[in-house]
């Protein structure tokens, strides 16, 4: 079977296979990337923004497509892959209408006379390395931000999502862009080695997992090359105090089943105060046992297969091992094919392996704590550092913890919440750099400083 196939994780059918490019054909796209350069970073911004504008509109338009693809190849449930389409072309169209900002000079105050600013002009070809749990809302915030600014893109999607990739390369087509703009290439993890340390390419961005991040950076510093990284997380949920257990425990079950469970900013550790510990831990465990497992195209599922049958033994694997350590399963834990139900641990102590592992499925440990002070310095104690979620109906107790969360990203009394504007990146071994927001824009520019007397 080839690299780049599309496999249905809900049956295991193979649907379609597609060829994995020569290395002429490599050689070829990254040609093709450095023309469309010459060409892209010379359009003016209203010319860009107005065929970025237009990628964002193709999404609209060919929504239940996009999304049906999605549903077969990753097995994303139908209602959250219709609004993974919605968000990328949100993440598009937000480019589009700051194109302003995003290339304009910005004044210095400066001692002497004269004047200084600092303009932001293109850096040229960019690999983006993306992954496969979210293969447009992904796509979307690499590329947008990086065509706004006129670079151009080499796409090597991930090898289970290439009618996604496909359909993605088909929307920029479609939208204007110049030939060499969006290139999505089908290569093997030899040949994006050999994209990155090729002189025509100016730097690179991956999302995945911690290990894929380290062996892309490792290739990236060899040849002197700008890269950016958004990885894995565990991310805590705090929840301290509430007028209304129901709703706290349903946004902790929202933030964890989002996606299957499979998101690196999903709410993964919940850290319970111990006088709402016993209502959460019996309500949240009731609620990830009935979430319904099934067919992700039906109206009613919460829960499709994981992203294949690999991706659900693993996660099983992960479950027995800290139920072997001393790890008690309140619900769930019970693996079917690639299906893998709501799952709830208790009792994981910091001498087992779950302790300091990243769930990628819908399993959720709980923890009780007696104060905030221990349920800060449980939060911290990973090697994680994406998102977290506090819960408090304190205000100055939530902005005391949100200052001492090791974290790229604090979210108080809401879950789900990412917005186009809003920027998105971690710390520690999550990540380096920021995506989304005005700060995406910002990561693979030439910020140039120009002073004039």
């Amino acid at each position: 079977m080839s690299d780049y196939a599309v496999v249905n994780p809900a049956t295991g059918e193979t649907l379609a296979e597609y060829d994995t490019l020569t290395d002429d054909g490599v050689e070829s796209a990254i040609a093709s990337a450095h023309d469309g350069y010459g060409v892209w970073s010379r359009t003016s911004p209203a010319e860009r923004a107005a065929a970025i504008r237009r990628v964002a509109e193709l999404h609209r338009e060919r929504r239940d497509e996009l999304a049906a693809i999605i549903v077969r190849e990753m097995g994303k449930p139908l209602a959250a892959a219709e609004g993974e389409v919605d968000f990328a072309a949100d993440i598009t169209e937000y480019y589009a209408d700051n194109i302003d900002k995003i290339t304009g000079d910005t004044p210095l105050d400066i001692l002497g006379e004269g004047t200084a600013v600092i303009r932001r002009s293109p850096l040229g070809v960019l690999l983006g390395i993306m992954p496969w749990n979210f293969p447009y809302y992904q796509v979307a915030r690499f590329a947008a931000p990086n065509l706004a600014v006129g670079n151009t893109i080499l796409l090597k999607h991930a090898p289970q999502c290439p009618e996604s990739a496909e359909a993605l390369q088909a929307i920029y087509r479609d939208a204007g862009l110049p030939e060499g703009a969006y290139v999505n290439i089908r290569a093997t993890n030899d040949q994006a080695a050999t994209i990155i340390a090729d002189r025509r390419v100016q730097g690179v961005s991956v999302t995945g997992s911690e290990r894929a991040g380290a062996a892309v950076a490792e290739i990236a510093g060899r040849n002197l090359k700008k890269v950016a990284l958004e990885l894995g997380g565990s991310d805590p949920f705090i929840l301290l105090s509430t007028d209304d257990l129901d709703a706290a425990v349903q946004a902790a079950v929202d933030a964890r089943l989002d996606n299957n469970g499979q998101s690196c900013n999903a709410a993964k550790r919940f850290i319970v105060a111990d006088d709402l510990y016993d209502g959460f831990l019996s309500k949240f465990t009731a609620a990830l046992g009935e979430a319904k497992v099934g067919d992700p195209f039906a109206d009613d599922t919460v829960l499709g297969p994981l992203s294949s049958l690999t991706a659900a033994e693993r996660l099983d694997e992960q479950v027995q091992r800290a139920v072997s350590q001393g790890a008690t399963v309140e619900v769930g834990g019970k693996r079917d094919g690639a299906f893998y139900p709501g799952t709830v641990l208790t009792g994981v102590t910091a001498d087992m392996d779950a302790y300091g592992e990243e769930f990628f499925g819908p399993v959720g440990v709980v923890y009780r704590v007696s104060s905030e002070d221990e349920a800060v310095a449980l939060a911290n104690d990973t090697g994680y550092g994406l998102g977290s979620y506090v819960f408090t109906t304190d205000a100055e107790q939530a902005q005391r913890i949100a200052d001492k969360i090791e974290a790229g990203m604090v979210y108080v009394n809401v879950v789900l919440a990412d917005s186009p504007e809003l920027p998105f990146g971690g710390v520690k071994r999550s990540g380096t750099s920021r995506e989304m927001g005005l700060l995406a824009a910002d990561e693979f520019v030439n910020k140039k400083l120009i002073r004039t007397v």
